[in-house]
């Protein structure tokens, strides 16, 4: 993200010699992307940054994924995945459960209680959407205060642990790059500000305020659990490595790559006197897929307009909505709720129920949340998703099941 931050003490120039209080040297950090010819920032350490102990493999959970064939539309119903009795001992990182994936991102959800390890993902950025509960992110960067509605991003290669808040389970919904995830081009000015037609600007985006800092150089051999590029499904494997001192030793920082906050409920949306389609609601952007929700708002309002959507055949992608608040006007009747999931695929038209046309004729408003992925490359069904899915979801449109029974 273009925009730049200064967080605790940092010397005048960069690249010059930056003095602890008994006359040692700090140790800079340059965090950047793309071979140093994209964003970066500077952190400057306490101790230096790639020492280390030890490492051994990180066992990750399944990321074995298995074609969507036959072809069918899909409902999952992820609540189901997390039953109560489990989620305190859960935590966001290691407890994940693969819901869709493909060579470009993967989508999980996750029901914790519990603190997770210090994690860092070198595969790629990760937008994680808090769908209920709150968490204190803990990063290189500084801290993050996350709750319901809130869409944390954190740049490949960020050090970071949740710790969930409060007594209620944290739910978040993971969505992991293998590339970097951003506002949308169009959106931004050729120096990467943010303009006037976006639906959010700088000022909603929360950053850390202040360097985060373990006290105390007795803390020792710290495991940070990493995931990688690698051996297992999908090329993604996991290395525990082990750093002679804690990694939360930066005094400060700046630069244009950080992790940061956006809450949903700055998004402003965009309307028309007819229906607007799905890139009117983006987010932000990754290789081969984009990031969309749609919130509360005022609908079509031509005279003769029809406020749901359009049936549509988007033949060059996979669309993936999770249902996270409200009542989503176009899926009455299918059994979509709070938690659910929808998949349906490129090769197949897509659109409302039975009876949502008519039933949105003169509607003005729709109360109605749902964060979407639309990707570029198809999407295969991950263990999460076979435990979950709701089999009659496909025939929810014509009444009939397999074979045409009624």
């Amino acid at each position: 993200m273009a925009h730049y931050r200064s967080v605790g003490e940092i010397p005048r120039k960069r690249h010059t010699q930056h003095r602890r209080p008994d006359g040692g040297l700090y140790y800079e950090e340059l965090v950047g992307e793309e071979g140093f010819s994209s964003d970066s920032s500077l952190l400057y350490h306490r101790r230096i940054p790639s020492a280390l102990v030890d490492s051994r493999v990180w066992e990750l959970p399944d990321l074995s994924t298995a074609p969507n064939h036959p072809l069918r539309p899909r409902h999952l119903r992820l609540h189901r995945l997390f039953p109560s009795e489990t989620w305190r001992d859960t935590d966001v990182v290691t407890g994940r459960r693969l819901v869709l994936g493909n060579g470009d991102v993967r989508i999980s959800y996750v029901v914790a209680g519990a603190a997770s390890p210090l994690y860092r993902n070198a595969i790629g950025d990760e937008c994680v959407y808090i769908e209920s509960g709150g968490a204190r992110v803990e990063t290189v960067f500084g801290v993050l205060d996350a709750g319901e509605g809130d869409y944390v991003i954190l740049p490949r290669g960020t050090t970071h642990r949740w710790v969930p808040t409060g007594d209620a389970p944290l739910r978040a919904y993971c969505v992991e790059a293998h590339s970097h995830i951003a506002p949308p081009r169009r959106y931004l000015s050729r120096y990467g500000q943010l303009l006037e037609h976006a639906p959010y600007c700088e000022r909603d985006l929360r950053g850390p305020d202040g360097p985060l800092l373990v006290e105390g150089d007795e803390i020792e051999d710290v495991e940070v659990y990493v995931k990688h590029r690698g051996p297992g499904p999908g090329g993604v494997a996991g290395t525990v490595m082990v750093q002679p001192s804690h990694p939360f030793d930066v005094v400060g920082w700046d630069g244009c790559l950080y992790p940061y906050a956006f809450n949903i409920g700055d998004f402003e949306p965009i309307t028309g006197r007819v229906h607007q389609p799905p890139p009117a609601h983006q987010v932000f952007e990754g290789h081969n897929f984009v990031i969309c929700n749609f919130v509360p708002r005022k609908v079509d309002y031509h005279p003769l307009s029809i406020p749901v959507p359009y049936y549509h055949s988007n033949v060059d992608s996979d669309e993936v909505m999770f249902y996270c608040g409200g009542d989503y006007e176009a899926r009455k009747g299918s059994g979509i709720g709070q938690g659910s999931v929808s998949l349906h695929p490129g090769g197949h038209a897509h659109g409302p129920q039975p009876g949502a046309y008519e039933r949105s004729v003169g509607v003005e408003f729709f109360d109605e949340l749902a964060v979407m992925v639309d990707t570029f490359r198809p999407l295969e069904l991950g263990e999460g998703s076979v435990a979950c899915e709701d089999d009659g979801y496909a025939w929810s449109w014509s009444g009939r099941g397999p074979g045409g029974k009624r």
